[in-house]
């Protein structure tokens, strides 16, 4: 029986000539002692940076609507059946996004995303939004991604007529596990939404939250589950327990178990950008450094749905603090 130190070095192998490791590969990484995870982690940095280089893709999103989703997704300070006491506001003038649109562009960000709590657009909304596409299209200039709920083939085409470059709408866990997490859709409805922006000639941002009371084996399955959609760019989130939802009291993941899932992630997706996402000033005690050594290329920065985060600045210089460029 070969050691886990050779068992990484002959995965990293696999991936960096261009193979799959197997499901029994990944469920040695998994479970590798906590002593060979800076082996792990350094074996994922040298596949980010063999496929990926040194570049780290800075995102900034904006909460276009914001609280009143119909959904009952446990972890969301903004659906409607918990009473979170966060603010509110119908889709933002316009104006406003167009503002935080040129501010992402001139503080560096290479994309933003515009993102809205509800089920899926009305009509009305989805041509507001469409027509703020295209004012910041016009008038800035900037990668746009959208993270707009359940979509229809027609809605997802016209945002690719638009030149919208990718469509967000996150897994949020594995198959097991989401019963447990939302009762009112299910885990094949996010994957129809998934497959629909691809038919429309979308790419792909999927991802989810860890740290919500999931098992080690079902982190193992959310990132199986992710590799096979074979996204262009994967969001992981670190729970951030939020007063007023069913998972306010859950405690935090070690990092340990966080470091296990970007690393293996890269394992399996080396020419995707896996970002690290909501929680990261929370749960991590250096913003993120460690991760982007050991697997990450990605962050999402100056804030979250209803979270504040770090100036663009300030993660722009922890980024070269760790000898990599934005």
């Amino acid at each position: 029986m070969i050691s886990q130190e050779q068992a990484i070095e002959d995965c990293k192998k696999k991936v960096l000539d261009d193979n799959n490791i197997t499901e029994n590969e990944i469920d040695i990484l998994f479970n590798l002692n906590d002593s060979f995870l800076k082996n792990l982690s350094d074996a994922a940095n040298e596949i980010t940076r063999f496929f990926q280089g040194k570049k780290v893709d800075v995102e900034q999103l904006t909460n276009i609507k914001k609280n009143f989703c119909s959904e009952d997704c446990s972890f969301c300070s903004q659906s409607a059946f918990f009473n979170t006491k966060i603010d509110n506001y119908k889709l933002q003038p316009s104006k406003e996004i167009l503002k935080q649109a040129r501010d992402a562009k001139n503080n560096g960000a290479d994309s933003f995303c515009l993102v809205a709590a509800w089920r899926e657009p009305s009509n009305d909304d989805f041509e507001n939004v469409c027509n703020i596409i295209k004012e910041i299209n016009l008038k800035i200039g900037i990668n746009i991604e959208c993270s707009l709920g359940f979509l229809t083939y027609e809605q997802a085409s016209k945002l690719k007529k638009l030149n919208v470059k990718r469509y967000n709408h996150n897994l949020e866990t594995c198959r097991s596990k989401f019963p447990e997490i939302c009762t009112t859709h299910s885990f094949d409805d996010r994957l129809e939404t998934l497959k629909i922006a691809r038919q429309a000639g979308l790419e792909l941002c999927t991802g989810g939250i860890i740290g919500m009371g999931e098992t080690r084996k079902q982190r193992k399955e959310f990132v199986i589950q992710i590799a096979e959609l074979n996204p262009e760019e994967v969001t992981i989130n670190l729970l951030v327990p939020f007063p007023g939802t069913p998972l306010e009291i859950q405690k935090q993941l070690e990092l340990e178990e966080i470091l296990r899932v970007f690393a293996i992630l890269r394992f399996l997706l080396p020419k995707s950008i896996i970002k690290i996402s909501g929680g990261r000033e929370v749960n991590l005690n250096d913003d993120g450094k460690e991760l982007l050594l050991s697997g990450a290329n990605g962050i999402i920065s100056s804030g979250y749905l209803t979270l504040g985060g770090n100036s663009i600045n300030k993660d722009t210089e922890m980024i070269k603090e760790i000898n990599l460029e934005v």
